[in-house]
């Protein structure tokens, strides 16, 4: 209806005559003109409203709305761990499509649930303001890093072939596969440009972690400051890794707080990278994959998109506050 109200006015806007946006629309000449009255009146907030009285009238009293929010939020279906439409229908006694409406116009989704994790790390707000800090306001004369390992990549191939996308079937894989071997990957992310700095490695010690800093060495200008931001993996602190650290000042690690991995902005590749080229991949073997990986990070290397961080410290910890209650932890 409100597309129809919408096309009456483009068209009038065009100069078509009543009768003929009459004819196009298929309604009468009288609901062109009082269209086209109330939009010249009202302004196009008109052609969303409904005027009062009109409309077919409310079949569900305003207490079975409340019944079914209260019981959405406050109850669960005997035997199962969320309410359906069918289920909410049959306890309350109105049709399951009422139900849903009812959820649609509360934003109710009983049907969904995300995961979280609050970190508890005693240096939370250090370390938050010190990652969100460089993002915001990065040092001159130096590179942001974000850098992190996506271990045991599996080059999966399938055990038979696919069928190809074609008009109204979907492309087909097997559910089933053969394992080849996996590959593990340390990328680092430069914050400022978007481009992306990667290495295959049979494993993920601290030699190979060294391996991936000499690379980084390489890569960039020696009159730069590399400020790494990583978690806090066994890896990055190793003995023989502090000692190299030592002995190259212009690396200088943030580590992110333990259960943040949403603040180390690679791991936002690694998902892009899971979707665009390995969750549907077919690798009958490790070079196969490392190919793979390889050939995505030079495509997307070829047009990088910066990432701009826009969230202040204030926000995050608001944000956070309301799992407080929840979780007890105090930062």
């Amino acid at each position: 209806m409100v597309n129809t109200r919408a096309r009456i006015i483009l068209l009038a806007a065009e100069g078509r005559s009543n009768n003929a946006i009459a004819g196009e629309l298929q309604v009468t000449r009288a609901t062109v003109i009082e269209w086209r009255r109330r939009f010249a009146a009202e302004g196009v907030e008109c052609l969303g409203k409904v005027r009062p009285g009109r409309g077919r009238p409310r079949s569900i009293s305003a207490g079975k709305v409340a019944q079914i929010v209260q019981l959405t939020l406050n109850t669960l279906p005997k035997g199962a761990t969320q309410w359906s439409c069918r289920t909410m229908a049959q306890r309350v006694r109105v049709s399951p499509a009422t139900v849903q409406r009812v959820w649609h116009e509360h934003r109710l989704y009983p049907h969904r649930a995300r995961t979280f994790k609050v970190s508890k790390d005693p240096l939370f707000l250090e370390k938050l303001t010190d990652v969100v800090g460089l993002y915001m306001n990065p040092p001159d004369n130096a590179a942001v890093l974000c850098l992190d390992e996506k271990t045991m990549i599996q080059a999966l191939d399938r055990t038979q072939p696919g069928l190809p996308l074609k008009r109204g079937k979907a492309g087909t894989m097997t559910h089933d596969y053969k394992r080849h071997g996996t590959v593990d990957l340390f990328a680092a992310l430069n914050v400022l440009d978007g481009e992306v700095v990667g290495q295959c490695s049979a494993r993920h010690r601290h030699q190979e972690f060294l391996r991936f800093l000499r690379k980084l060495d390489r890569e960039f200008p020696t009159s730069l400051d590399l400020h790494l931001v990583l978690d806090n993996s066994s890896t990055h602190s190793a003995a023989p890794v502090r000692a190299w650290l030592d002995a190259h000042p212009r690396f200088q690690l943030h580590f992110v707080p333990t259960s943040s991995s949403w603040l180390n902005l690679v791991e936002s590749i690694f998902a892009d990278l899971t979707k665009r080229r390995l969750r549907r991949g077919t690798f009958p073997s490790v070079d196969s994959l490392i190919k793979a990986i390889i050939e995505y990070m030079d495509h997307r290397n070829r047009n990088p998109v910066p990432f701009v961080w826009t969230a202040s410290v204030d926000n995050i910890l608001a944000k956070l506050r309301g799992c407080m209650p929840i979780t007890e932890t105090i930062h």
